[in-house]
């Protein structure tokens, strides 16, 4: 599969590629056409490549100092572009790095699009297009396996790996095409089985590559862990137990908490955002009304829910019919649950429960016990093991990575069935093309701008 034709554009863009706000150092990426003759004239002099000058950065017209700095060039193709591309490396006050921005318009440059440094450089072949994910990624890590994780997809070991299960699938789909183009060659090619077991092996290795980027995708993304039930049970509490700090309000007065409340934190090296909810009740009052429905939409949106009860509402012979409302509040949700019973420290001993499809964790958010076993079974119920995690991924691999296990599910079944061999090279050819979308050699327009908007500026 060959790279799309998408028509690039070689204008001059620039953009600050430090961050906003005042540093010790800001830098001012150009990248395109004239991007030397435009140093050239802000510097006073012309740039050696990849040469670090020491200049006075000037207006060009009434050649009024702005600040002074390191200059440095790269010459196209040998830039991270591909393009000529210049750094002007400044004093990091947001003033200077904003007159210099205005300086390098003024002189024609224009001011780049999100991503669109790293889109120029997927565009003009430096890398492909899980590589430039990586680089977003790499700056979001959140730890230090997603950040290794992240270095190790723009050093192309994912792209590697999908490149060569797309080879395979090629030759696949050439002994399947081979078949039907000349049928009086080898009749007994794909009846005799041999096709149907690469196949087979295939699609097992696929599904091992898909769970591995599964896995890159949780420390890439991370999980949407959202906390429901009733006013009081201690959802905010346990907020603020697992997340370590006073992030939410805690009082005895049901219904403190109205909106969504997020917490970011980092939960054996997967990256977790709690969100606290209003209690779930019935109300008059139009805001906390408001606040309830809320809760339930990001119930239902969440990787992974955990429905707090305050222990001291089920004890005794009303175990099950405290719990019934409950339960069948969690049966409409989609995603995984955990039954979380907090205040355990009221109860002399644990009541039986029953048997429910759910894990259920006894906490004390008050005392911070049992808060490591529901840290655990957080983990587990979202499936995440962070030490198989080989590279970053996102959740647009894993899709196209099922597509192509579909369609090769498929493929088999055809064959099991001695199905006209067109219906098996459909297949295939399906699922090659849902893994060159992974990589870009098969990629839509609109999914590019998808993904590049979604960058910072200065990349």
């Amino acid at each position: 599969l060959a790279y799309m034709s998408i028509p690039l554009d070689n204008d001059l863009i620039v953009a600050m590629a430090t961050p906003p706000g005042q540093g010790g150092i800001g830098v001012i990426r150009l990248s395109g056409g004239d991007a030397f003759a435009v140093a050239r004239n802000i510097c006073g002099e012309a740039l050696a490549p990849r040469e670090a000058r020491f200049v006075r950065f000037r207006e060009a017209e009434t050649k009024e100092v702005i600040d002074e700095g390191l200059a440095l060039a790269f010459v196209g193709p040998a830039s991270f572009t591909g393009e000529d591309v210049v750094e002007l490396h400044c004093h990091g006050s947001p003033v200077v790095l904003q007159r210099l921005l205005d300086e390098v318009c003024s002189l024609g440059a224009r001011l780049a699009r999100p991503g669109e440094f790293s889109e120029r450089a997927f565009l003009n072949g430096k890398m492909d297009l899980a590589q430039a994910e990586a680089v977003a990624d790499l700056i979001a890590s959140t730890s230090v396996s997603a950040a290794r994780a992240a270095v190790r997809s723009l050093q192309g070991e994912f792209s590697r790996v999908i490149h060569d299960t797309a080879e395979r699938l090629a030759q696949l789909r050439v002994f399947v095409e081979a078949c039907i183009d000349f049928p009086d060659e080898d009749v007994d090619f794909i009846q005799a089985g041999e096709i149907k077991q690469k196949v087979s092996a295939l699609r097992d290795d696929l599904a091992g590559l898909r769970e591995s980027s599964q896995q890159g995708r949780l420390l890439n993304e991370g999980l949407a862990v959202a906390l429901i039930g009733a006013p009081n049970a201690g959802k905010s509490s346990l907020l603020n137990a697992l997340s370590g700090e006073d992030a939410a309000i805690v009082t005895d007065i049901p219904g403190t908490t109205r909106d969504l409340l997020k917490v970011d934190l980092v939960m054996g090296g997967v990256p977790l955002r709690l969100v606290d909810t209003a209690g779930l009740r019935d109300s008059e009052d139009a805001v906390e009304k408001l606040g309830v429905a809320r809760a339930r939409e990001q119930a239902r949106s969440a990787d992974l829910v955990l429905v707090v009860k305050d222990a001291s509402e089920i004890v005794g012979e009303e175990v099950a019919a405290n719990l019934d409302d409950l339960l069948r509040e969690i049966e409409t949700l989609p995603g995984q649950v955990i039954l979380v019973i907090n205040k355990q420290d009221l109860l002399q001993e644990r009541p039986t429960i029953g048997l429910i499809d759910f894990p259920v964790c006894w906490v004390s958010a008050l005392e911070g016990t049992g808060l490591v076993e529901l840290r655990d079974q957080v983990l587990a119920s979202a499936g995440a093991r962070p030490a198989e995690a080989q590279f970053t991924a996102r959740a647009r691999h894993v899709t196209s990575m099922d597509q192509a296990l579909g369609c090769l599910d498929i493929a088999l079944s055809n064959l099991a069935k001695a199905q006209p061999t067109e219906l098996v090279a459909e297949e295939l050819w399906s699922a090659h093309n849902a893994l060159g979308e992974i990589v870009g050699t098969v990629t839509p327009d609109d999914l590019l701008g998808r993904i590049f908007s979604e960058f910072c500026i200065g990349k």
